[in-house]
């Protein structure tokens, strides 16, 4: 089996932050979040590395952070585009905003031929996770019916917020370590007792929720083309509409076409959600480089 790639979704790099500034250093040497993620991919075997970006981002993305990685690691570029659509459809004119993630992930078709795990670019998930998504796709079968992938279950208290409320997708998952669905929660927060509540419901400390870490093969492809054009079908004259990954691959499982194993991981999830957090991150980073985990 070859080994795995990772793909980096950062189509939303500069759009979201006014230029590239998810290249803020956190670590102690000035190193960001995504270069502990390709550092720790290349730990866990991974050999290649796509970046999913958008045209307009492609110099200075290579320039800043493609030029960080070469000779460590192989490098490709994919692109997303608003006019990359199944055959049929074309955006509206008005319309600037991306597709959505699954949207991202389909535009890196012609790209990635490997079992690949796509990640965020701008959040840490841990060596741990890298690791286990890692032995995952060292042994997927590209050819399974139906299609087999994984998706890295992180514990809901490991992923909120001190500054704010957050959304999180909250999965169910089935005796069998499946995942059956994933739902959109948000407001969710810490109460001062502990409890972990959104509006009036509460929460367990280790529900696993997904925070876009997927662990699938090439097989994917053809299946969000199919999803993608339904999704078209009803939305592609929408300035906003989105179609992300846990919309997607709910409707691979709903039909039968895909199984997705969720992997648990005690990896500490870190994102900066809210300006305030990027203490706590850059704290939580030094502690890992302290402890002698990177």
């Amino acid at each position: 089996m070859p080994a795995p790639t990772l793909l980096v979704l950062a189509a939303g790099m500069g759009s979201r932050y006014g230029g590239l500034k998810q290249l803020d250093p956190v670590g102690p040497g000035g190193e960001t979040l995504l270069d502990y993620s390709v550092h720790d991919a290349m730990r866990a075997g991974f050999d290649r590395v796509v970046f999913l970006i958008r045209r307009d981002i492609e110099k200075d993305f290579r320039a800043q952070i493609g030029a960080r990685y070469e000779g460590k690691i192989a490098i490709g570029y994919a692109f997303q585009q608003l006019d990359d659509l199944p055959p049929g459809f074309t955006p509206p004119a008005g319309r600037t905003k991306p597709w959505g993630t699954a949207h991202a992930v389909w535009c890196a078709r012609d790209t990635v031929d490997a079992p690949f795990a796509a990640i965020n670019a701008d959040d840490f998930y841990g060596a741990e996770s890298f690791r286990r998504l890692g032995e995952f796709l060292a042994s997927a079968d590209p050819s399974a019916e139906p299609a087999h992938f994984a998706m890295a279950g992180y514990r809901l208290d490991k992923t909120l917020s001190e500054h704010g409320t957050v959304a999180r997708g909250i999965c169910e998952v089935g005796a069998d370590h499946l995942l059956r669905g994933v739902e959109e929660v948000t407001d969710l927060a810490r109460r001062a007792d502990g409890t972990i509540v959104s509006g009036d419901r509460a929460f367990a400390p280790d529900t696993p929720v997904s925070m876009n870490f997927w662990g699938v093969t090439p097989r994917i492809f053809p299946l969000l083309t199919s999803k993608l054009a339904n999704f078209l079908a009803t939305n592609a004259e929408s300035e906003k509409s989105e179609f992300y990954i846990p919309s997607a691959v709910a409707g691979m499982i709903a039909a039968g076409e895909a199984t997705v194993r969720v992997i648990p991981t005690c990896s500490d999830w870190f994102g900066v959600t809210y300006r305030e957090d990027r203490p706590r991150v850059v704290e939580s980073i030094a502690r890992l480089v302290s402890s002698g985990a990177y």
